[in-house]
């Protein structure tokens, strides 16, 4: 079975999130903790694998793109390996949308799924707003403090919200952009602003690579109708981008290619899939195994073996990984330890 270590920069990680404010795309609430709700939660979310009952998992994905889709694959595949035909999955795609989102998480409560997996953090933030007792699992969620609002976080969300970050290091991140470009001057930050994550990640990497001297400017755009305007300035006034892990890129990594290799500008990408499809070089994670590692602990909360309030966030070791097609058209040269994306 798969393993996910604890990080080291969690406790970093946190004390910065706990500062952060969310942004648009979804409300928040404190988690609730208190004991009422944690046996209610341990009541509800017993499914006895052992004389075969069958249950039902709510899938919340907010869009569809290959880190996503990656994850609720690797999620799906832990429960059937336990399960088998005892478990179905009610999967619902929210196509980009919050407002949708909230619709799908207060369907779920309707329907009484036994557990809800809420993929990104527009999801968990919809899911957490409708029900303080059926279990919930956040999966491709970068902080979990910003996500939710949540004060003074150390990693233990409590109450019925548990799950796994795809945070990858973000000092480490700076530090892969100036690798690569030892001269580099000016980086500009692209995100999208109704992604809280993204907002955090990216005011993140600007304190980094302030520190060592680069000069780091946000772009923000709203949604994908604004994203090839808001890419082409930032191509325009930089030497090289850096994306977080943004959903609205992830489905749009054609819109960002297509202007940054002609234009010569390397793209840094937070995550494999938006590297494979507009940028040079990343610190990857594998989304499958982050949704497997989250299908375990919904095998452990659905069998009664742990108690979600307690679960903390769980997060990934990361790989330094290229994108060697862009690389070659770049004329980049890669330093020793990266490994090519596969095509």
């Amino acid at each position: 079975m798969r393993k996910i270590t604890r990080r080291s920069f969690l406790t970093a990680a946190a004390a910065c999130g706990a500062a952060a404010a969310l942004s648009a795309c979804g409300g928040s609430s404190s988690a609730s903790s208190s004991a009422a709700a944690s046996s209610t939660v341990a009541s509800a979310s017993v499914a006895a694998a052992s004389n075969g009952e069958k249950f039902t998992v709510g899938i919340c994905q907010l869009v569809q793109h290959a880190a996503l889709d990656a994850a609720t694959q690797g999620f799906e595949d832990a429960l059937t390996a336990s399960f088998g035909e005892n478990v179905t999955f009610d999967f619902q795609n929210a196509q980009g949308d919050s407002a949708t989102c909230a619709t799908i998480a207060n369907g779920f409560v309707s329907s009484g799924v036994a557990l809800i997996m809420a993929n990104a953090t527009p999801a968990l933030q919809a899911a957490q707003a409708a029900t303080n007792t059926i279990p919930i699992l956040g999966t491709s969620v970068t902080e979990y403090g910003v996500a939710l609002g949540l004060d003074n976080f150390s990693g233990t969300v409590g109450g019925n919200v548990s799950g796994t970050s795809d945070l990858a290091p973000l000092d480490q991140q700076a530090d892969m952009i100036v690798e690569w470009m030892p001269e580099v001057k000016k980086v500009g930050l692209l995100y999208c602003s109704a992604e809280a994550n993204s907002q955090y990640q990216v005011d993140e990497v600007q304190k980094y690579l302030e520190a060592k001297g680069v000069t780091a400017t946000q772009y923000a755009f709203s949604d994908s109708n604004d994203l090839s305007s808001v890419c082409q300035k930032a191509a325009d006034e930089n030497d090289a981008l850096y994306v977080p892990t943004d959903n609205t890129v992830a489905a749009n990594t054609g819109i960002v290619d297509g202007i940054c290799r002609p234009a010569k500008k390397p793209v840094f990408a937070g995550e494999e899939g938006i590297c494979s499809g507009c940028g040079v070089a990343t610190l990857s994670i594998s989304y499958y195994d982050l949704g497997y590692t989250t299908g375990e602990m919904a095998v452990k909360i659905l069998n009664g073996e742990s108690d979600i309030s307690t679960m903390p966030i769980e997060y990934t070791d990361v790989t330094k990984k290229y994108n060697k097609a862009i690389c070659d058209d770049l004329g980049l040269t890669v330093p020793e330890g990266y490994v090519e994306i596969e095509a």
